[in-house]
């Protein structure tokens, strides 16, 4: 029974990231895993639950292998067993040291739970490259009142309530109480209503076209080619030129998504060259991808060509292992077919903004968008607008543009930023600075976005301190853990049974020993 709990559970879970989630889920989509650490097994339970979490929310991984990796459709179901199975090691980790503080109950214990979770969040960003994919904020993005909430206590803060509910259920569930579930729900509800009121701040004008910059977010729909034909390249260049004409005019910038012109390279292809020149010579600017090279070094990048300026450049600091290069290529090489150039990208070596008609444009291209703390970076060196161009045709009309695209609307609302967002197949958006959307363009569409946006230059709490929550969560998780020593507990119980002196005030918190007594 306990095996079908953690399957379904992790099923359960998975289906929160789907690409349009039922919101019930959100709320209740841990509690079996709760429910799940009273047993002898909680971490090989908890495994389990992980294991069938990321099976479900990451089986696009499937299609990507098999289209663009030309692999067997069962060899590509047993990578996604692997991978599955190796990213639920953080729920066996959760459910390993969780167990203690759920069988132990009491106020800090249960505060302990959704702590422990946040740090494992962190650390499944910063680990191996780092995979902070589906945050269990991220379950809560259509909530109003969760994404500019994490203006104040950023994706990690907002997971922490996620698992605060969840365990507020399960605790009513397991004990036949409901005060726990009824005080979760309340802080929960409480944090939310407050920060849809109060956190996205105020800048003067930030919803008024008046003196609002112009930008205009192209999305050609270009498939990836799994085998290079020259007739669908023509095709899908001379539409991407076209919708760039039709917006080109002063003033404008013109944002591509990743790989747009993919095969020509800037700098090496005058065809591209020449394009772009010209739209600048028609008073507009525009924000492209291409690869570029330094030296010996080749760096992914984003180029701004404007008129009567020199081109500017931003290279990507965090890659994609597997993609844009591959960690230990002599094991891995036969990946390298999954990405262009593979293995051929290095990360940039200093972080650049890009300037534009006075504004300061920091771009996260990709996989980039899914860091909080590398995006508050470019907040806090100065930028008053994020862009944000991807190319999500890898997989295709399935779960993961949505997935990458709730991340980006997280990194708006934290950073109080307009982020423009081009997707070479969708789902392009002008995301506001909390983190609602303006205007979308589906997966599979063909067209051009209008975004008029003001840059900002305030900095959110979240910003000034992106380690705040992760910090206090260690504190409480430690704090826990000592508290539940069994030596100390063990003091505590004999302090607490011990009757006082005649005539002294009984005080067990100012000694836990008297004076040539012996505690074993």
């Amino acid at each position: 029974m306990s095996l079908f709990a953690a399957l379904g559970g992790g099923a359960l879970w998975g289906l929160c990231f789907a690409a349009q989630p039922w919101p019930g889920f959100a709320w209740v989509g841990l509690v079996p895993l709760f429910l799940l650490l009273s047993s002898r097994r909680a971490w090989l339970l908890g495994w389990i639950h992980g294991a069938a979490t990321w099976a479900v929310a990451l089986s696009w991984i499937v299609e990507t292998l098999t289209t663009y990796g030309e692999i067997e459709g069962w060899i590509a179901g047993l990578l996604l067993v692997g991978l599955a199975a190796v990213l639920g090691l953080y729920h066996a980790a959760f459910a390993a040291l969780g167990s203690r503080f759920w069988r132990r109950g009491g106020t800090l214990a249960l505060l302990a739970l959704p702590a422990l979770w946040v740090l494992l969040e962190v650390a499944r960003g910063f680990l191996i490259t780092g995979f902070p994919w589906n945050l269990a904020a991220y379950s809560w993005t259509d909530l109003p009142g969760a994404l500019p909430l994490a203006a104040w206590i950023g994706a990690w803060g907002v997971s922490f309530l996620v698992v605060l509910v969840s365990l507020g259920i399960a605790r009513g569930v397991a004990t036949r109480r409901w005060e726990t579930c009824a005080v979760a729900v309340v802080v929960a509800a409480t944090l939310l209503a407050i920060g849809g009121r109060w956190a996205s701040g105020a800048a003067a004008g930030s919803d008024s076209p008046r003196g609002a910059r112009l930008a205009v977010i192209v999305q050609p729909n270009t498939l990836n080619q799994v085998a290079f034909d020259p007739a669908i390249f023509e095709s899908d260049y001379t539409r991407l030129l076209a919708l760039t004409a039709a917006a080109c005019r002063p003033g404008t910038l013109v944002l591509w998504p990743e790989s747009a012109a993919w095969p020509l390279l800037y700098g090496r292809d005058p065809r591209l060259e020449a394009d772009l020149a010209g739209f600048a010579a028609r008073g507009c600017s525009v924000l492209f991808n291409s690869a570029s090279k330094a030296g010996e070094r080749y760096y992914n990048s984003a180029l701004l060509v404007s008129p009567g300026r020199t081109i500017e450049r931003y290279d990507k600091r965090h890659l994609v292992p597997f993609g844009e290069y591959v960690p230990l290529a002599g094991v891995f090489s036969f990946i390298s077919s999954l990405a262009r150039n593979a293995g051929d990208f290095s990360p940039a070596d200093e972080l650049h903004l890009l300037d534009w008609e006075g504004e300061r444009l920091g771009p996260a291209i990709c996989y980039e968008v899914v860091f909080p703390s590398e995006v508050a970076q470019l907040t806090r060196a100065g930028a008053t607008v994020l862009v944000s161009m991807t190319n999500d045709a890898w997989s295709g009309d399935t779960a993961a543009p949505w997935q990458h695209l709730r991340a980006a609307r997280f990194r708006a609302a934290e950073n109080r930023r307009w982020l423009l967002r081009a997707a070479i197949t969708g789902v392009s958006a002008v995301v506001a600075p909390d983190g609602a959307l303006r205007g979308e363009l589906g997966v599979g569409e063909s067209g051009a976005l209008t975004a008029h946006f003001h840059g900002r230059s305030d900095l959110s709490p979240f910003v000034r301190a992106p380690w705040a929550v992760p910090a206090l969560c260690a504190a409480l998780v430690a704090l826990a853990f000592w508290y539940s020593l069994p030596r100390y507990a063990r003091l505590r119980t004999a302090t607490a049974s011990r009757p006082p002196e005649r005539g002294a005030r009984h005080d067990p918190g100012v000694s836990l020993k008297r004076p040539g007594s012996k505690i074993s």
